[in-house]
């Protein structure tokens, strides 16, 4: 017959079973031997013992009752006694009602007795119209001979009661040994057993479990060739069977993934090198793994070769801070990019690392045509602007010498034509203006004149001019910002600019009896500038857009502009070293806000 771990085990549970259930059954019957016995000293004698204290203390007082009655205390005396005797009474009745030894109630009747008879003396001794010399006489011959009797009894049944105890407790002295050696020869029999059954489960279990444990550690450090043995039929030779069974499927399966690996691996290898775009993965050490041919060519990043040994500073910015994906370069939109020379060709890069298990992938994106249209846009829109504005400025004097009729009287219709021809070119002057400063600030030609500067005067410089076209709407244009701001590093000039493009915008769409609030406050290392107005508000969806070129919240009127203040106005507060934003809810208004930093010596 086979016995497996499930039947060794119930053998060992089940005789430290048998133990426990023998010392539960000795322990409960100590238990109750001792129980009885506490309730002997507790409920027999206890009780008695206390009875005959109070009965004692309770006499005491009535004799002491008594001798004041002699001494001018009368009142107090009698007082006294009669509470006592009610004591007495009631402690006498306890002990008449607890009797448990032998001989116990003899004298408890006998105290009884005599406390009446002691009872009936007292009235007497007591009795005022007796003369005080006879009341005396009475106490010495009869009271106080009956005082010491019942206290005599009193104390006799006392000591029959103590005694009592003294031997219920002497017994419940033994029971506990009794019990105390009983309970440690059965712990010890219980941990002679578990040795044992420990013993045995080391031999039966962890042994083999621990072969088990070294043989799954080695298969976990590749090595699938050991075999078990099988040699015992429990649950744990099964085990073994079936562990080298896997082993061996295991074996099988590396084999095969191998050969698929080494196969996937070389099709991936030169499909990667035949990628347009120069990708390279490194190794924790900055050491090339894989690489596509265009990164071998354009900078050097060769399998087996270490990215920090190549002179690239930018690289190793670029991988030093890859969480925070900074390194030096131009700019392109919020990113920065790099130049590179190869022959007579210029290109242009925007590095990214990007982080891997273990590594990290380097991706270098060409973005050269991109920087081409950039340059191409900014020189269409230069020369365009200017060519364009020669003719403007002809078309708008031609404009206002009509209008000053210096070569002719004109109707009302010509001049309403003409008016509405000078409005136009005049929006048009403006547009040319906007495309002229947006170019010359995204090519870096528009230079600032940085300064420290108050955000009071700045907020001041921006609103005056634009108060008497508030008034003229009804729009109460306030200013709030406080003169104790910290100074700010800004171009006033180009900061006006900014002021001037949000408060028309917002002066624009407030309608009359509205409101316009600027305010500034100080943002950690920044002081936020916020235009609030109470217009009709922007939905959420066109929030991300408003500063974008040429963007135009549908459903503006044409007067409203193309779309360039706002993106002049990013690209001036960006070159300071700001932030701008918008923040609306239809029907509730809008606020613009941007942000420079707080001059500080270092940043001068």
């Amino acid at each position: 017959m086979i016995i497996g771990i499930r039947q060794k085990l119930l053998l060992g549970f089940s005789g430290l079973l048998v133990l426990v259930l023998v010392m539960g059954a000795l322990t409960i019957r100590q238990i109750d031997s001792l129980g009885g016995a506490i309730d002997i000293i507790l409920r027999q004698n206890y009780r008695s013992v206390i009875a005959c204290q109070k009965m004692k203390e309770s006499l005491e007082q009535i004799d002491r009752g008594v001798l004041l009655t002699f001494t001018g205390h009368y009142d107090e005396g009698l007082s006294s006694i009669r509470l006592h005797e009610k004591n007495f009474r009631n402690a006498l009745q306890i002990e008449l009602g607890n009797i448990t030894l032998p001989g116990e109630h003899q004298k408890a009747m006998r105290i009884r007795a005599l406390f009446i008879e002691y009872s009936r003396v007292i009235d007497l001794v007591t009795d005022q119209s007796q003369d005080l010399s006879l009341r005396q006489k009475r106490y010495f011959q009869t009271l106080l001979p009956l005082f010491q009797e019942i206290k005599q009894f009193s104390g006799e049944v006392l000591e029959m009661n103590q005694a009592n105890m003294n031997r219920a407790n002497d017994s419940a002295r033994r029971m506990a040994a009794s019990a105390h050696n009983t309970m440690l020869a059965v712990i010890l029999a219980c941990a002679v057993i578990a040795l044992l059954f420990s013993f045995q489960a080391h031999r039966w279990i962890l042994m083999p479990i621990k072969k088990l444990i070294t043989s799954a550690e080695e298969i976990s450090r590749g090595n699938l060739d050991l075999v078990l043995d099988t040699t015992s039929n429990d649950e744990i030779g099964q085990l073994s069977r079936s562990f080298n069974d896997m082993a061996a499927t295991l074996r099988k399966m590396r084999k095969t993934d191998m050969d698929t690996l080494l196969r996937t691996r070389s099709a991936t290898q030169e499909v990667f090198k035949a990628l347009p775009v120069p990708i390279a993965v490194l190794d924790q050490n900055g050491e090339i793994e894989v690489s596509t041919e265009s990164a071998e060519n354009y900078f050097g990043l060769k399998p087996g070769v270490n990215v920090h040994d190549l002179g690239h500073e930018w690289m190793t910015e670029l991988l030093q801070n890859k969480e925070k994906q900074e390194y030096g370069g131009d700019t392109l939109g919020n990113k920065r990019y790099i130049q590179h020379f190869a022959g007579n060709r210029e290109s242009f890069f925007l590095p990214q690392a990007v982080p891997v298990p273990a590594g990290t992938a380097l991706i270098l994106r060409d973005v050269t045509q991109i920087i081409e249209q950039l340059e191409l846009k900014r020189s269409v829109i230069a020369t365009v602007s200017h060519q364009l504005r020669t003719p403007l400025t002809s078309l708008r004097m031609s404009i206002y010498l009509l209008l000053e009729e210096r070569i002719g009287t004109l109707n009302s219709k010509q001049a309403e034509l003409l008016l509405a021809a000078r409005e136009e070119s005049e929006r048009l002057s403006h547009i040319l203006d906007d495309l002229l400063d947006l170019n010359r600030i995204e090519s870096g030609k528009a230079h600032l004149n940085i300064q420290p500067a108050s955000p009071f005067r700045l907020a001041t410089e921006g609103v005056d001019p634009f108060t008497a076209e508030a008034r003229d709407k009804r729009v109460n244009l306030v200013n709030t910002v406080p003169e104790g701001v910290s100074e700010v590093m800004a171009d006033p000039e180009r900061i006006r600019h900014v002021f001037a493009n949000l408060l028309s915008n917002a002066l624009r769409f407030t309608p009359p009896d509205g409101s316009i609030t600027v305010s500034a406050c100080e943002d950690e290392d920044n002081v936020r500038f916020s235009v609030a107005n109470s217009g009709e508000g922007i939905a959420s969806e066109h929030l991300e857009h408003l500063f974008e070129q040429f963007y135009r919240v549908p459903g503006q009127r044409d007067e409203s502009g193309i779309g360039l203040g706002l993106s002049i106005v990013k690209e001036i507060v960006e070159a300071h070293g700001g932030t701008v934003g918008a923040e609306s809810n239809p029907g509730t208004g809008s606020i613009f806000y941007f942000t420079l930093p707080v001059f500080s010596p270092s940043r001068a």
